[in-house]
């Protein structure tokens, strides 16, 4: 609404600049027909040259009052037919805080009828906010002209509604505060459709439950609680993916949806968050913990709870789940800590065997993240060159003759020394950095058992090289194997190939078929770790094997001297378990090795049985190629 001119009614500044019927217009909106009394003086105030011929505003003869009565009066149904008629809710408000008069449209919004409205105080209607209040009383001072608010409303029948409120100052003609003019817009049905996409953006549509979003702002204010513990447990389903497979996505949502309402029934009345941040993952966490207890004993709840059978709509079905648990105080973590170290160990629980808790443990995580270092600098080290090879002897246990070397990879890491092969070799096969490590170490034990061919021709000196499932599997280990001979110019017969039972009976066949190629090579191929694996003595007799390596448990058992006669279980059951291998295995035409040889008693108690050769620290550790050499040498 315009204020107007700011003189008194009648002066110069009102009438002389503008025509008869605008000043009453813009009078209007400040006037009642009890201002038109003094009107008739007009005239004093009139500028000179007013009624001249032309003039803006002219008027001829004196003021014409029932002119003026009428136009005012048109004026003000104007304004009242517009704030009666008003789509938006009006109300004009006194300086007390009370309506003095209000629109049918904000009396329908709120319930009410115009008479009721009318002189009802406003904090009938609203609760009014500290700074509310403030900007309101600027207003009504006059310090301010308009005042924009977001307020929720009382509906006579008790629900809310929401309405965008603009205040507006009405003063009189010295420009002194008079009254307010409010201006009502509901809001309500915006506001629910806000809330609404609210809730969806913090909830999962599927299960209900919070979602990753939500689930991390509230994890977020439990850490910013510096005097407070905090808990989460952070849970999946142990073979989800095989229900979604065999039973189909929509039992699979089923069983999501059984889950959440279990977690959710069990938990959230304790005042715990329970939700769900991916696919099968759901989370639980406890804001104030009381400790480690408190959320090992709530992750075996949690297996208990989720490992009872679900009656879904046309199944029931079976399912667990595996929950990594961590605890600690809020100060030296944070939220992307705490999930990352849950995360971690719920992987420990799936790997020890699912359907289980795991506690965080700092002393695992940092193993893990040492093999991360090493699974992600593996292949660079290969390019740098920090791996080296040293060899192992093999003896021939009738003669004591040296007869051959096993090659075993070493890592000279930068950051954590020297590293022995269990300690990156199952990385390297995780990773697939195995096969070109594999390839290296290959070569670099066929150059170096040339060199000593070439040296020493007569000792003739073979060399066993370990080779990984994997290796079959991501490369052509056949070609590989043809290459490196060819290019170091050592004869075939002189290399020999370990593998593991497990890698021989690999999937659809390959290692087998290598194995014959291999052979066919003239390489020797020998099945390393003997009685850990399947220990399948039938297959023996399918395939090119040529030698048996014994694992050392079997070997740890031997004695220097004859066992007693009281003692016929125990280590005396492991040297007959070995007799008779090494019968079958000559009978089959293999050779056999012991592993783990570590004193003369063992080496003779092991020739005793008609075991062929031997390796271990009683004959030698694992030595530079510069040592071999020297006792090649004599």
């Amino acid at each position: 609404m315009r204020s107007g001119p700011s003189g008194p009614p009648g002066s110069p500044e009102d009438i002389g600049a503008l025509s008869a019927f605008g000043a009453l217009d813009a009078l209007g909106e400040r006037m009642t027909l009890g201002d038109l009394e003094g009107l008739d003086r007009l005239e004093e105030f009139r500028p000179p040259g007013a009624n001249a011929p032309g003039a803006v505003g002219e008027r001829r003869g004196p003021v014409d009052r029932r002119s003026l009565e009428d136009a005012l009066r048109a004026s003000e149904n104007r304004f009242r037919a517009a704030f009666v008629d008003a789509g938006i809710g009006m109300a004009l408000v006194d300086r007390d805080d009370l309506i003095i008069e209000a629109n049918p449209a904000l009396a329908e919004m709120l319930g009410h009828t115009v008479p009721e409205l009318m002189r009802m105080h406003i904090h009938q209607l609203m609760d009014v906010e500290e700074r509310a209040r403030h900007l309101y009383r600027k207003l009504v001072r006059g310090e301010r002209d308009r005042v924009r608010l977001e307020k929720r409303l009382r509906h006579s029948q008790g629900h809310a509604v929401w309405t965008n409120i603009t205040v507006s100052l009405i003063r009189d003609s010295t420009g002194e505060p008079l009254y307010t003019l409010a201006m009502v817009e509901d809001v309500s049905e915006a506001r629910r459709l806000g809330d609404r996409l609210q809730y969806q953006s913090m909830h999962d549509p599927l299960t209900g439950l919070p979602n990753r979003a939500l689930f991390f702002e509230r994890l977020a204010d439990a850490c910013a609680e510096a005097d407070q513990r905090i808990g989460l447990c952070y849970l999946d389903l142990d073979g989800f993916q095989a229900v979604n497979d065999t039973l189909g996505h929509p039992v699979g949502d089923e069983l999501l949806v059984a889950v959440a309402r279990r977690l959710e029934q069990r938990f959230s009345p304790r005042g715990h968050l329970v939700a769900r941040v991916g696919g099968d993952e759901f989370a639980v966490l406890v804001p104030r913990s009381a400790g480690a207890e408190e959320l090992t004993a709530l992750a075996a709840e949690v297996v208990e709870i989720l490992g009872a059978p679900y009656d879904l709509e046309e199944r029931r079905v079976a399912a667990t789940a595996s929950v990594g648990v961590v605890e600690r105080p809020v100060p030296g973590t944070s939220p992307t800590e705490l999930v990352r170290d849950a995360d971690a160990t719920l992987c420990w629980a799936k790997s020890d065997g699912r359907s289980r808790w795991a506690l965080y443990d700092p002393e695992r995580i940092a193993t893990q993240m040492t093999r991360q270092v090493l699974a992600t600098t593996m292949r660079p080290a290969l390019e740098r060159g920090e791996f080296l090879l040293e060899y192992q002897p093999l003896v021939e246990l009738a003669t004591g003759r040296l007869q051959g070397v096993e090659a075993l990879v070493r890592w000279r890491h930068p950051e954590f020394g020297r590293l022995a092969p269990d300690r990156f070799i199952q990385i390297a096969e995780e990773t697939g950095a195995i096969v070109p490590l594999g390839h290296w170490v290959l070569e670099e034990a066929c150059r170096q058992t040339r060199a000593w061919l070439d040296r020493f021709p007569e000792a003739q000196l073979l060399v066993s090289v370990n080779l990984a499932a994997r290796q079959f599997r991501d490369s052509d280990m056949v070609a590989d194997v043809a290459e490196v001979l060819g290019h170091t110019r050592l004869p075939s017969r002189l290399l020999q190939l370990e593998l593991t039972e497990s890698a021989v009976m690999g999937p659809a066949g390959r290692p087998v078929e290598a194995l014959h190629a291999l052979d066919a090579m003239g390489v020797r191929i020998a099945i390393d770790d003997f009685g850990t694996g399947y220990s399948n003595l039938a297959y023996l007799s399918r395939l090119p094997v040529h030698v048996l390596k014994l694992a050392k448990s079997f070997v740890e058992g031997f004695r220097a001297e004859p066992y007693g006669a009281e003692e016929t279980t125990g280590d005396a059951v492991d040297e007959k378990i070995v007799t008779a291998l090494v019968r079958l295995a000559h009978v089959l035409g293999i050779t056999v090795t012991a592993e783990g040889v570590e004193s003369a008693g063992q080496a003779e108690r092991l020739r005793l049985t008609g075991c062929d050769s031997a390796q271990g620290w009683h004959f030698g550790k694992a030595v530079p190629a510069e040592e071999i050499t020297r006792l090649l040498a004599g």
